[in-house]
């Protein structure tokens, strides 16, 4: 039978509820204070956007929410999103000197949610482009998480920005990826209208080489960003994978971020296939809409999962269940539904998978979400950018200075660039190219934000406003003896 949506909207709305609520002003001052404000403090550089987080967590403790946030944004123009789905604890608090003294660190991401909350909830503009204009102008392909860094970087330069975008909104995988308890897609929406009071233009539902060609993009502007991220899932190779209830795992997840929670379709028996972030996101989120088994079926070892062993902790926590040294070999039908998975064990010698002789059996399913890892977009990429170089594997080779690829008036980030990885990444990567596209146009290079601060030295550099601020190899110094 078709899959239907199990839950009312009371029960799916509290099952899919934030996994790490807003602090209140209280708790947010309690966790400030807990920072050392070290001078040259570690979780800066695990940062890709290198976010001054001394400075922003001892603002918050000032009680100057509004420096804080734009302390953060000038670094992150996503800084709320990343707040949200950072893997902080394997960046900025994986590198808390906090962690090593007392086993827990400070609490970064959850203040840097605070301070940009505050901003966005009382309309408080904290980032702002020249009057005037420099007379250029750049095409940004993608409104995913790079094509706005990058836009949003180029808005404060003075350029005209006109970013360009098959979906109805923009964000990319912000809106339309991301656990929904982990994020509402409305968080990221408003991040977008933010860059849009910047004076980025925004054109939906286009697709370039469909709506509009790269000859008429390269005669229009003085420069393209190309920031389209990756294509749909990869396919298994196997019969019976194109039964309707076999589903991309990114597509079940925009249908719990476009559809009232208690409309979303879930199979009372889900199989997940694959173990990355995306295949915890998935057997996750079916188990809180309320299938009875939700299980990742993954080939390899626990040792050797993609997923974060945080994000595995919590798919645990939810009842899911886990097929380790487990491959799918069909998928069985009934009257045209999915019926179930034949299945077998494998055995991993010198790092290649094979089947176990005889260990095949069958397991009922009536839902199978595909997270094997997503396509790269090479053949689009090459028709669009004829004479556009890629690596061997798929990705668009570039000068990783300035984000630069072998055709010049063409720059690139985020997942088309780095194969698949953070939001995080995909934003500093579009800073990156846009001060590239700047230099490239003649306007010099940039360090630091491009915004200094407005409020002298309590919106400053690290250090500014501290109260005896740690030099972190001091501290672990004195820490060993």
């Amino acid at each position: 039978m078709p899959i239907q949506p199990l839950l009312d909207a009371g029960t799916a709305a509290a099952n899919m509820a934030e996994i790490k609520p807003p602090y209140t002003p209280q708790e947010a001052l309690i966790e400030a204070n807990r920072c050392l404000f070290c001078f040259d403090a570690p979780c800066i550089m695990a940062c890709p956007t290198g976010i001054d987080i001394p400075s922003f967590i001892k603002k918050i403790a000032n009680g100057n929410l509004t420096g804080s946030a734009r302390t953060i944004l000038t670094s992150n123009v996503l800084g709320a999103s990343c707040a949200r789905v950072c893997p902080t604890e394997v960046l900025c608090e994986g590198a808390c000197v906090v962690l090593d003294l007392e086993g827990d660190p400070v609490k970064i991401g959850r203040l840097q949610r605070h301070a940009t909350d505050h901003v966005y909830e009382n309309g408080i503009e904290v980032l702002h482009a020249p009057a005037e204009k420099n007379g250029r102008s750049v095409a940004v392909l993608g409104a995913g998480p790079a094509g706005l860094g990058c836009a949003a970087e180029l808005a404060q330069l003075g350029y005209g920005v006109t970013v360009f975008d098959k979906k109805p909104e923009g964000g990319g995988l912000n809106t339309y990826g991301i656990a929904y308890y982990k994020m509402r897609p409305e968080i990221s929406i408003e991040e977008v209208r933010m860059i849009g009071r910047l004076g980025v233009e925004f054109r939906y539902d286009t697709a370039v080489g469909r709506d509009i060609s790269v000859a008429d993009l390269e005669r229009d502007f003085d420069a393209l960003f190309l920031g389209l991220g990756l294509g749909g899932a990869n396919r298994l190779g196997i019969p019976g994978e194109d039964l309707p209830e076999v589903v991309d795992a990114l597509d079940f997840i925009e249908w719990i971020r476009t559809r009232p929670l208690q409309d979303v379709p879930v199979g009372r028996r889900v199989a997940v296939l694959g173990c990355g972030n995306t295949a915890i996101d998935a057997v996750t989120q079916s188990k809180r809409l309320g299938a009875d088994t939700s299980t990742i079926i993954y080939r390899r070892g626990e040792e050797d999962m993609p997923a974060y062993h945080f994000e595995y902790d919590l798919a645990k926590a939810d009842g899911a269940g886990f097929l380790f040294h487990t491959i799918p070999l069909e998928v069985l039908g009934e009257n045209g539904h999915v019926k179930a998975l034949r299945l077998a064990k494998t055995e991993v010698r010198d790092g290649k998978v094979s089947v176990v002789p005889g260990s095949e059996w069958i397991e009922p399913f009536d839902l199978i979400l595909k997270a094997v890892g997503q396509e790269k977009q090479t053949e689009l990429f090459t028709s669009l950018f004829p004479g556009l170089k890629l690596d061997r594997k798929g990705r668009v080779e570039h000068d990783p200075a300035t984000m630069q690829t072998s055709l010049p008036k063409l720059f690139v980030g985020g997942d088309c660039a780095n194969g698949g990885r953070e939001v995080v990444n995909a934003v500093a990567e579009g800073r990156k190219a846009a001060r590239g596209i700047h230099a490239m146009l003649g306007g010099g290079s940039v360090s630091g934000p491009v915004q200094p601060s407005r409020h002298g030295a309590s919106d400053g550099a690290v250090g500014s406003g501290f109260n005896n601020p740690i030099r972190v190899p001091e501290l672990l110094a004195a820490m060993s003896k």
